[in-house]
């Protein structure tokens, strides 16, 4: 996992231009907005910045190649829903869009989640409550950590408000690759796990429900939606661990 210097100052470029494409991008969402129009402005961006799209055309065992540079999960969908012509996002939806990019040979992960319009509280409360887990997790990274920490600070938030994670996809580490050993779950125990070490670069992605952890999948079909149909939400850095602390690489200074 451990990146050179060079390496580092690519990553944390390329997570400059994928902070501000996911920021432009959530500034376009509005009642009426297709996720296929979201997917041509990040395409216009894309090219603006020379930088290549790391999920679309991604294969693993048993799924067609993946169709499109955006995942754009509505509502009970919890991640991986490509962004295709005909859906439209409507008042009250909860949207999460997660997209990696590839910037001279190196790899970056980043998601955010926002409300459409006027979303219930329970819905806000959903939004909030994902994306300072995500937060309280970087407050403890740093060497000598480990993947069991990570997990176990951000179930043990999550949990306190009612909500739960998802336990069948995890985080996992970048750079090289859009995804690198080791897998980071949003659950875990206190010193299990793998042991970070300063230099690795890592991809934390907390993804919660309002109802129980449960996801389905669905043979051939990227799509993982919640299994009793409720509300998700889906936040993720690309992060560099540091013997002090840490770095994240995908957000605006």
């Amino acid at each position: 996992m451990k990146k050179t210097e060079d390496e580092i100052k690519r990553m944390r470029e390329g997570g400059r231009i994928l902070a501000y494409i996911l920021d432009y991008l959530s500034q376009k969402t509005d009642v009426g907005v297709s996720t296929d129009y979201l997917e041509k402005e990040a395409q216009k961006l894309l090219e603006k910045y020379q930088v290549r799209p790391a999920f679309k055309g991604y294969k693993i065992e048993g799924y067609p190649p993946y169709p499109t540079i955006l995942c754009t999960s509505i509502n009970d969908e919890v991640v991986h829903a490509p962004s295709v012509p005909g859906r439209y996002l409507k008042d009250g939806d909860v949207l999460s869009i997660d997209m990696g990019l590839v910037y001279e040979g190196m790899y970056v992960d980043a998601a955010v989640t926002v409300g459409i319009g006027t979303i219930s509280s329970e819905h806000q409360k959903l939004i909030d409550v994902t994306r300072q887990s995500l937060d309280e997790a970087i407050k403890i990274i740093k060497s000598g950590v480990h993947t069991g920490d990570i997990g176990y600070t951000i179930e043990q938030y999550v949990s306190k408000f009612g909500f739960s994670v998802v336990k069948e996809l995890v985080g996992h580490g970048v750079g090289r690759s859009v995804h690198e050993p080791p897998q980071i779950p949003n659950f875990g125990s206190k010193n299990t796990g793998v042991r970070l070490e300063s230099g690795d670069t890592i991809a934390v992605e907390p993804m919660v429900n309002i109802g129980n952890w449960k996801v389905k999948f669905q043979e051939g079909i990227w799509t993982v939606k919640t299994y009793d149909g409720k509300c998700s939400a889906h936040f993720e850095h690309t992060i560099l661990v540091l013997d002090g602390g840490c770095e994240v690489l995908t957000q605006n200074s």
